[in-house]
């Protein structure tokens, strides 16, 4: 399965957000990388830069690639309602976001490979594929040979902002969680304008 797997921090201090999560290197350099760092004198951005940078932002927040994004777009364009509103939904109702949004990883990164290396089930059944779009009822569990795992007992009820989280119902005891409803825009903690990205695919 093709994902990034280059350098986070350097990632992180382009957009200047910790995109990936709590990054004690980023905190040190929150200025963008290259060899003048802080001192280089940026030119203003052009509108398309803009947008571009935004859709980036995204993809690398989630884990997606660029064909893996664009086949979203082009599904949540489909539905009905705000399309950038949609898109974000999507984006939140993947398997591995859905894992790490409850706390049974650390970050995405984590929650992708314990989905591929069969740790996580979907609805009782096992579930290799980070991308599965879940619905409004689905349950997801840790396989039980699988809860003993050092990765997944840290991270269990270390992220205590998972009760903020209205879509979802957590289960720590079971290392499994509920999938209740599609989230409202508002309340989905990433800086990302879905505006921008509507607008760089609508030209």
């Amino acid at each position: 399965m093709a994902r990034y797997t280059g350098p986070t921090t350097r990632i992180a201090r382009k957009f200047g957000e910790p995109i990936f999560g709590p990054d004690r290197a980023f905190e040190k350099r929150k200025y963008p990388p290259g060899s003048h760092g802080a001192n280089r004198r940026r030119k203003q951005k052009s509108d398309y830069a803009i947008q571009l940078e935004e859709k980036q932002k995204a993809k690398y927040t989630y884990g997606l690639l660029e064909r893996q994004f664009k086949n979203l777009f082009v599904k949540a364009s489909r539905k009905g309602g705000i399309t950038g509103n949609v898109l974000l939904q999507l984006l939140e109702s993947r398997l591995d976001n859905t894992v790490f949004r409850l706390g049974l990883a650390p970050t995405r990164r984590a929650a992708r490979q314990l989905v591929t290396h069969r740790h996580i089930a979907l609805n009782g059944e096992i579930n290799n594929i980070p991308s599965t779009l879940l619905k409004p009822g689905d349950i997801v569990s840790v396989k039980a040979r699988s809860r003993e795992l050092e990765i997944v007992k840290n991270s269990v009820g270390a992220h205590p902002e998972v009760k903020n989280f209205g879509w979802l119902e957590l289960n720590p005891e079971q290392m499994s969680g509920k999938f209740l409803a599609y989230p409202e825009v508002e309340k989905i903690p990433e800086n990302i304008n879905v505006q921008l990205i509507v607008e760089l695919y609508s030209k």
